[in-house]
């Protein structure tokens, strides 16, 4: 049978989701646990590749098992091999083939600001602080003009496979900033993203709270296909992948 499993996980001691040779990744882990509980180690297939020193609360992933295990022992079994900086939240079945990648129709990212001159003890490793004021109304503005369907490439790292075959076309269907205290946050959600494209966003809109730049410069930026006319890269630690939405399983 196939399953899809969610899991939530801080991110700040492993270098993404994704399996590599010399370093501790969440994936790694969470199969260190399947092994225990399963007495097998799935192939994941996970929704996202997430970079080192990201977070993620709703994170998705598919695999398959025959095993004698029941399903609704699954959470507590797996949580009780896992650190406590990932936690196995919910599963279900879903039809065999589905890929929690593949399948997925919309992801949202938050990404996280304290606006603030001391860091927070508490937030320090979730969220990127930024000592001058921030205009809200401003990051607001801009934050709109991302919307819709465009060429991202100027919010898009080096390196990225997509854009190095010209696939760099994405649909964002919404964008806000919202404030509460001393703290911003960015949401987007969109039907796919680039490397770094979130983050990347995110430093465009802290230029626009700075009065770096206008909000009514966005569409000249998208246009320009250049990334250095972008905000900078803020740190991957205050990211998080907040949600994955699969429409087609609301009807199974």
């Amino acid at each position: 049978m196939t399953f899809l499993l969610w899991i939530s996980y801080k991110g700040t001691n492993y270098a993404g989701f994704q399996v590599q040779p010399n370093a501790p990744t969440v994936c790694a882990v969470l199969q260190d646990a399947m092994q225990a509980v399963f007495g097998q180690r799935p192939d994941v297939k996970g929704c996202s590749r997430t970079d080192a020193g990201v977070h993620a609360r709703r994170f998705a992933l598919s695999f398959c098992y025959t095993g004698k295990v029941p399903m609704e022992k699954f959470v507590p079994a797996l949580n009780a091999h896992l650190p406590p900086d990932i936690r196995a939240v919910a599963v279900r079945t879903v039809p065999d083939g589905f890929h929690a990648r593949y399948a997925a129709h919309a992801k949202t990212y938050h990404y996280y600001i304290l606006n603030a001159r001391v860091d927070d003890p508490f937030t320090f490793d979730i969220c990127h602080r930024i000592g001058p004021a921030l205009d809200l109304a401003a990051m607001q503005a801009a934050a709109a003009q991302f919307v819709g369907t465009h060429d991202f490439s100027a919010l898009c790292a080096s390196g990225s496979s997509a854009a190095a075959h010209g696939d760099t076309v994405r649909t964002i269907t919404d964008c806000t900033v919202i404030q509460s205290g001393d703290s911003f946050v960015i949401s987007v959600t969109a039907d796919g993203y680039l490397y770094n494209m979130v983050r990347i966003l995110a430093g465009t809109l802290a230029e626009a709270g700075l009065h770096k730049r206008t909000p009514n410069s966005i569409p000249a930026l998208l246009a320009s296909r250049d990334r250095r006319q972008a905000g900078p890269t803020l740190p991957a630690k205050g990211l998080f992948l907040e949600r994955v939405d699969y429409p087609e399983l609301d009807s199974l």
